[in-house]
């Protein structure tokens, strides 16, 4: 079934079968956030714009209304934005009954242009640098996840101590140990599929209770879209069937954690421009100085690609989560990896965002990266191989939200191409993740300290 043209939406909802539209902005976590309209009223007014308030594009995860921004606040009597539907991402919300789905632009109250720290207009803006030079981003990602045996609601009446995945192994690849989760994942696939979004397969993955959802590669703002959309139906079909789905990069400190590798390459129409069929590797030119450009500045871009302080307890030594700003050949110890080589397919897989990751904002800063690359026509390293952990004298990713937030606001590179105005929202909101964590006395003090201290 393909995505729901405007036309087809009024013809169900005049026939009863469509009865409710969720229209949905993505905030700063890349999460879902919006308004449940009755159909009847959306394809009547609401499909040419809505309002939604300002703190949506200002608030933490537990959406606390959090000072120092300086687009919003309680001084500035946190007004309105413009929720502008994109019907081009009109889709049916098969998990739901009678229910569409649609993905809104943010526009300023006011002047009805783009607000230029939302995740989608900051993708949208590093694609149209992109066309003006001649080409478009193709982008996937491949997203990990836990399923537990018991609801949100059971597990936080527990204390957060009632963690018992649905299926007790590692399931890598394994057939038969993840029949466990297909009451979850197959609904899952056939509402991706039903939606229009190209969904691939969904496997067991390499720690207890994980699994793996993969989508289609595509044009860089439909990878971001199917990517919030698939995380969104997973969370919400889980809850559905009385289970819980947690996207924390990092939940238990003995269990790997969770990633989102993001994988790129260039086209110039149906051609891959990272494609060179007399390079060793088939890479092209540009494809090595778009990678230089995404190795130099993934310290800078570090924060976009994990904003909390738990996104950083992934990268660790022997975990499959990188610790080095380095890529290989086909080798999942480095923070780029190389996949395809050889073949029009080529192209790279950035290692480093979580599961937590907002697709947007890691996708744009990324293919900003690559294009400052291209512009200074950086030179590709060769690549690493063996056991990069180990290695020493290689550019480290930041190890730290500290670190992270300082590579940040101090990136002449980010400043120039998203503007100061997003950097310092941006800082801000890592000011905040901090502070927060900051204030907090965790268990791991007490346990430690409480008695022998």
């Amino acid at each position: 079934m393909a995505a729901l043209t405007f036309d087809k939406l009024k013809q169900q909802v005049e026939a009863g079968e469509i009865d409710t539209v969720l229209a949905c902005v993505v905030d700063m976590q890349g999460r879902l956030m919006g308004k449940r309209f009755h159909a009847a009223h959306f394809v009547d007014s609401a499909w040419e714009e809505s309002h939604c308030c300002n703190y949506l594009l200002a608030t933490d995860l537990e959406m606390y209304t959090v000072e120092g921004y300086a687009a919003t606040s309680w001084a500035g009597g946190y007004g309105d934005y413009v929720m502008k539907p994109d019907l081009s991402t009109l889709r049916p919300a098969p998990w739901l009954e009678a229910t569409a789905i649609v993905l809104c632009d943010v526009l300023d109250h006011h002047t009805h242009a783009p607000v230029p720290h939302s995740p989608r207009a900051m993708l949208q803006g590093q694609i149209a640098r992109l066309e003006a030079m001649g080409y478009s981003a193709k982008m996937a990602t491949e997203l990990e996840f836990f399923l537990f045996e018991k609801s949100f609601d059971e597990i936080r009446k527990s204390g957060y101590t009632a963690l018992d995945t649905l299926t007790p192994y590692n399931q890598d690849y394994a057939l038969q140990l993840s029949l466990r989760d297909e009451a979850v994942l197959r609904p899952v696939r056939n509402a991706l599929y039903a939606m229009g979004i190209p969904v691939e397969c969904t496997k067991g993955e390499a720690e207890t209770g994980q699994e793996e959802l993969n989508i289609k590669y595509d044009a860089a703002m439909l990878a971001a879209d199917y990517h919030v959309i698939g995380k969104h139906v997973v969370k919400d079909v889980a809850l559905l069937k009385g289970h819980a789905a947690s996207f924390l990069p990092k939940w238990h400190r003995d269990k790997v954690g969770s990633s989102a590798h993001v994988h790129q390459s260039l086209w110039t129409g149906s051609d891959s421009a990272f494609y060179d069929p007399e390079d060793s590797l088939g890479m092209s030119a540009l494809m090595k100085s778009y990678c230089a450009g995404l190795i130099k500045y993934a310290p800078d871009y570090t924060f976009f690609l994990a904003q909390y302080v738990n996104s950083y307890k992934r990268f660790m030594a022997g975990s499959f989560a990188p610790t080095k700003a380095v890529w290989s050949v086909d080798n999942r110890t480095a923070g780029f990896r190389l996949c395809g080589a050889g073949s029009k397919a080529v192209r790279m897989e950035c290692r480093i965002p979580g599961s937590d990751v907002n697709p947007y904002l890691a996708m744009a800063v990324q293919l900003a990266a690559g294009i400052k690359g291209i512009e200074e026509g950086l030179e590709l390293a060769p690549p690493a191989d063996g056991d990069v952990y180990e290695q020493g004298k290689v550019t480290e990713i930041p190890g730290t939200l500290r670190a992270a937030r300082e590579t940040l606001t101090n990136s002449a590179f980010l400043r120039e191409a998203f503007g100061d105005a997003v950097i310092d929202h941006y800082t801000r909101a890592a000011d905040w993740e901090q502070e927060a964590f900051d204030a907090v006395v965790t268990d791991w003090e007490i346990q430690r300290g409480f008695e022998r201290a």
